[in-house]
């Protein structure tokens, strides 16, 4: 592990959402010709070795994406329970299975990824404080937790909001020490949720 890039980091790649506002899979929308999901973990692979997709369908999206990248099923916490349980319960079960210091977190539909803009964020990991469980980027909504470096140490604390009823980004954050990351292009936090998301990219 580690050839290629930071032995210290791999990259999650959430695609265990419903997709109800767009109407279709999210992951599967083809930009420019490319499955949303294959191009998002492109990106991941230029940064980092070792790129996870977490989702309850892997057989789903296994022919989509590079033979080195890895599933991470997304099972229901409990039998009677729902299929998927939001972002951050993935999250946590995908991290549970990775080894590096810091995860990379990223949703599968962020269509405006720059591998140059993350490859200047993980050359700035070796400053964040030490206190710091993530490096966020912030914004009039809050941090912004889908396209953000975690360290895996965090796990402890998540798994016991979790076990505590806790599904929300937000308050979990909320109560943690986050370092902040500049973000020297605002589109490329865009994502798709609707048609007429979509619609702005054609």
């Amino acid at each position: 592990m580690g050839t290629k890039h930071n032995s210290l980091l791999s990259t999650i790649v959430l695609a265990g959402g419903k997709s109800s506002r767009m109407g279709e899979d999210k992951a599967l929308i083809s930009i420019g010709g490319m499955p949303l999901l294959q191009l998002v973990c492109g990106v991941a692979a230029d940064c980092t070795d070792d790129v996870y997709v977490v989702t309850p369908w892997p057989e789903r999206y296994q022919h989509l994406v590079l033979p080195s990248c890895q599933f991470i099923r997304e099972v229901p916490l409990s039998p009677s329970s729902a299929t998927t349980h939001g972002p951050l319960v993935g999250f946590a079960q995908g991290l549970a299975q990775v080894q590096t210091d810091w995860v990379l977190l990223l949703a599968c539909d962020l269509p405006r990824l720059r591998v140059e803009v993350l490859q200047a964020w993980v050359s700035e990991l070796n400053r964040v404080d030490d206190q710091a469980i993530a490096t966020l980027v912030h914004h009039s909504k809050g941090w912004e937790p889908l396209c953000g470096f975690y360290r895996r140490r965090c796990l402890p604390q998540l798994s016991n909001f979790i076990h505590q009823g806790g599904r929300s980004f937000q308050q979990w954050l909320n109560q943690h020490p986050i370092q902040a990351l500049s973000l020297p292009a605002s589109e490329m936090l865009f994502n798709c949720n609707t048609p007429e998301d979509l619609a702005l990219l054609k």
